[in-house]
């Protein structure tokens, strides 16, 4: 009986020991992988260090718990103090369902700017800033926006060489080159991020600007796809670091984080885009302090883009 108990005694023992040794080595991943975590996270706020994001003045619509917009702009600065938005996108995110609807608004839209007399609605933040971009786009589309980001299109090709240092792949529907500064051959491959912005930027075709926007959409779609891969997760924390320099917004870090995460898995339906103005709802103008511009019937944009996101219009 004694050696029995002797015998338990060990066995026990040996759980015990074993059982802290199971304990220390997850100790010492999670001690690791923090560490990897922070390094990565410092590494990619150190990169953006010279970021010169503008000053932004932004009054916010009031939060809720169904939904938030976020206004998404793409600007070509080019070290001037004054630019235009090449990329205006809304970003509806369903809190409820974690579901994210993009809206992408054509820069040419002949848009009614609050306190200045009529121009294409790129040039609101020309004028004003996001503060009255945001504005402009409430006024005409009745949208609530509570957040804003802002980046540079430098920045933009960054974040996807940190993102996807081996490219993003997008199929090339065709060669491309005039005025975005890299040369594209048809054909599907894997794009830097020079040449993903040059192919987001393209529009010397029939298309032009729809094409561009469709493009810009495209660009998105792939970036989620490269997101969503295994092997991107490593590269997050150093993503993370590098938004906080490149990207200009209102918005929590946490936030970002979360927002980012229901882009990447896309609710249930993935990621639902719409373009304004919709189709055979404008009809082309010139002016002579704006050029050639897109005039939409807003009632008819504002009904699709009312059923588009299933939000209450102000």
């Amino acid at each position: 009986m004694e050696e029995e108990r002797q015998l338990r005694g060990k066995r026990r023992k040996k759980r015990r020991f074993r059982k802290r040794g199971i304990l220390f080595l997850l100790m010492i991943v999670l001690l690791a992988l923090g560490a990897y975590f922070f390094m990565q996270y410092q590494s990619g706020k150190k990169l953006a260090e010279e970021s010169d994001l503008p000053e932004v003045e932004f009054n916010n619509d009031e939060e809720n718990d169904g939904y938030e917009n976020i206004l998404v702009l793409g600007v070509d600065a080019r070290g001037e103090e004054k630019s235009r938005t090449d990329t205006m996108m809304l970003v509806a995110h369903n809190k409820e369902t974690n579901d994210v609807k993009v809206v992408s608004f054509m820069r040419d839209i002949y848009a009614e700017i609050p306190g200045y007399q009529s121009y294409k609605l790129n040039t609101a933040y020309y004028l004003g800033g996001v503060d009255l971009l945001a504005d402009t786009l409430r006024n005409m589309f009745g949208v609530e926006i509570q957040h804003y980001a802002l980046v540079d299109f430098s920045s933009f090709e960054k974040l996807v060489d940190i993102a996807a240092p081996n490219g993003v792949e997008m199929d090339v529907e065709k060669d491309m080159s005039e005025n975005i500064g890299v040369s594209l051959t048809q054909g599907e491959q894997r794009l830097n991020g020079k040449e993903l912005l040059g192919y987001a930027r393209f529009r010397a075709d029939n298309e032009g600007d729809f094409g561009r926007v469709r493009r810009q959409q495209q660009v998105l779609a792939a970036l989620k796809e490269e997101m969503i891969s295994i092997s991107a997760i490593p590269k997050f924390p150093k993503l993370a670091g590098a938004a906080q320099g490149y990207v200009q917004t209102d918005m929590p870090v946490l936030d970002q984080v979360k927002l980012a995460t229901d882009m990447a898995t896309g609710g249930t339906e993935g990621v639902e885009r719409l373009t304004i103005p919709v189709e055979g709802s404008y009809s082309y103008g010139s002016y002579a302090q704006a050029g050639s511009v897109l005039e939409i019937n807003l009632e008819q944009n504002r009904q699709a883009l009312s059923e588009f996101l299933d939000q209450p219009l102000q």
